[in-house]
């Protein structure tokens, strides 16, 4: 996503191991992608060189669904001795953490994703108010002269230019 910069636009790639592009996006401020990975290393890219002159502030998340799960879960279960009645009250427990985990997971990326929202919005409202105080100042500037204009005219037209003698 694009916070701040001239026309809130960029070019983003998005490339898989084997060089083949997957999203090719051109002029979007922002985006979602999903791709299915194989292992590798992927490349993504932001290119501003259409708008060489403005500089952009770019906001960019990754988040990788079930990296790494189910090994960790595995481990724990080698230390634990019981019955299966415990065995299932501890499927249980686990399968209700792992719920409240991926729920609180996906919340903090609402959260930082508002975040980035929030900050493109502000940018664009700071930008905005300081083109109306400018406008504002051009404005009043070129009243204040008018009305010394006014003035100057109003005072020649009252005048009187004859000479009056002795």
């Amino acid at each position: 996503m694009v916070l701040d910069g001239a026309g809130l636009d960029v070019d983003f790639y998005l490339i898989s191991p084997k060089g083949e592009t997957l999203v090719f996006e051109q002029r979007k401020s922002d985006g979602v992608h999903t791709v299915e990975t194989v292992d590798g290393d992927y490349m993504f890219c932001f290119d501003n060189t259409f708008s060489t002159i403005s500089e952009k502030v770019i906001f960019f998340e990754l988040i990788l669904d079930n990296a790494g799960g189910e090994d960790d879960q595995e481990d724990w279960k080698k230390y634990v001795t019981g019955t299966d009645l415990l065995d299932m009250k501890l499927e249980d427990i686990l399968e209700s953490v792992n719920s409240v985990k991926t729920r609180l997971s996906k919340s903090i990326q609402i959260q930082t994703l508002l975040k980035a929202f929030e900050a493109r919005d502000r940018n664009i409202q700071e930008s905005n108010f300081d083109r109306v105080n400018f406008w504002s100042m051009v404005n009043l500037a070129i009243m204040v002269i008018v009305s010394a204009v006014q003035v100057y005219m109003l005072k020649s037209l009252f005048e009187d230019k004859r000479k009056t003698r002795t």
